[in-house]
């Protein structure tokens, strides 16, 4: 075990468990002013979990997954299961159906659904790598994407359903898509977003893209989680306020400080000193990622390495500008620092599968 430790890409997890410990350093902090360390704790155990797990995956050789294709087709229709069981068993919160729960303990299979999506499309456009040219190809992979993005946008979760979307486009394009054929699914994709505005969005989805365009407006109302995030952000200055000494997260005006605006902590206690040294953490981790997807002499573990880049790029990118003002508020956690045991499970049984790539 010693010798198989020694093969991990260090730098990789490293960055991922200084990121984990910045996040629980975050959520005790708001713990500390709500009186409730609850969710401090629970994380301390996701994130336990989380890095037994990474080793266990890192112990399997992705061989196996590749010749063994009706396993990874066995995870997706489990992984189909477990999203449609939320609308019959899970208990609604705060409007979204999204979490089962046993005892005291909230399970969020759309994590593990996502890695299991980008094994099938990985295995998927691996074995027909040369025949990118067959439009056939392409609408097959689309009803993969397609039967999980309506059960996750039907919760509702649109945050969620996005990142599958974008899953499914990076991995189309480094298969070698022709340009045509991209152009023609962008115009599908915005021909059903149109039609999404009147037969899929809820009202309050609507209202939230509307008021994003006019932020003025309803800043005590559907903006005023975006109007206090952007004051957090810009009264932490260079520096910061200093640790619990945020006014707005602490006094309770940021909305789900621990998950959806997370970022907006950070910048307010440690300004954008603070703020820039996570971006910079993310960067590291993106850039061991890729060297991992670049590699590979094969299309399988390529495909998935630059599918989980995505994953956690895309989610990344959407917490952060959705805590910026730049993007409407649609509900997305920043990648191992915001408090979700689901997902930051999921985010170290990808790390684990990465480093059995790039061990075996």
């Amino acid at each position: 075990m010693i010798d198989h430790l020694k093969k991990f890409d260090w730098i990789m997890v490293s960055v991922a468990l200084l990121l984990s410990l910045i996040g629980l350093v975050f959520i005790y902090g708001i713990s500390v002013s709500s009186g409730d360390f609850s969710n401090f704790y629970k994380q301390i155990s996701f994130l336990f979990i989380g890095v037994i797990l990474m080793i266990l995956v890192s112990l399997i050789d992705w061989r196996s997954l590749r010749e063994n294709p009706y396993l990874i087709l066995l995870g997706y229709f489990v992984s189909l299961f477990l999203l449609a069981g939320l609308f019959v068993f899970a208990p609604e919160i705060r409007g979204v159906a999204g979490w089962y729960r046993i005892g005291p303990i909230s399970f969020d299979p759309i994590g593990l659904s996502t890695l299991t999506l980008a094994l099938l499309l990985a295995k998927f456009f691996s074995m027909r790598h040369i025949e990118m040219y067959k439009l056939r190809h392409i609408i097959l992979s689309g009803l993969y994407v397609l039967v999980p993005f309506a059960l996750i946008a039907g919760q509702p979760d649109l945050g969620s359903a996005l990142i599958l979307l974008a899953l499914w486009g990076s991995i189309l394009i480094v298969s070698g898509i022709k340009i045509r054929h991209f152009v023609a699914l962008v115009l599908v994709a915005a021909i059903v977003f149109c039609g999404s505005w009147f037969l899929v969005l809820k009202d309050y989805q609507k209202n939230r893209i509307a008021s994003f365009l006019t932020p003025e407006a309803e800043v005590l109302g559907v903006n005023w989680s975006q109007a206090q995030s952007k004051i957090a952000i810009g009264s932490g200055g260079f520096w910061g306020k200093g640790f619990l000494e945020g006014s707005q997260t602490h006094l309770g005006f940021l909305s789900e400080p621990h998950t959806d605006f997370i970022f907006s902590v950070i910048g307010e206690e440690f300004g954008f000193f603070g703020a820039l040294v996570v971006i910079a953490l993310f960067g590291v981790l993106f850039w061991r990622i890729l060297a991992i997807s670049l590699s590979s002499k094969y299309n399988f573990p390529r495909l998935f390495a630059f599918g989980f880049l995505t994953i956690i790029f895309s989610q990344f990118f959407i917490h952060v500008s959705m805590n910026l003002g730049l993007l409407p508020v649609i509900g997305l956690s920043l990648p191992f620092v915001s408090y979700g045991g689901s997902g930051l499970i999921s985010f170290f049984i990808g790390i684990g599968f990465l480093q059995g790539i790039k061990i075996h």
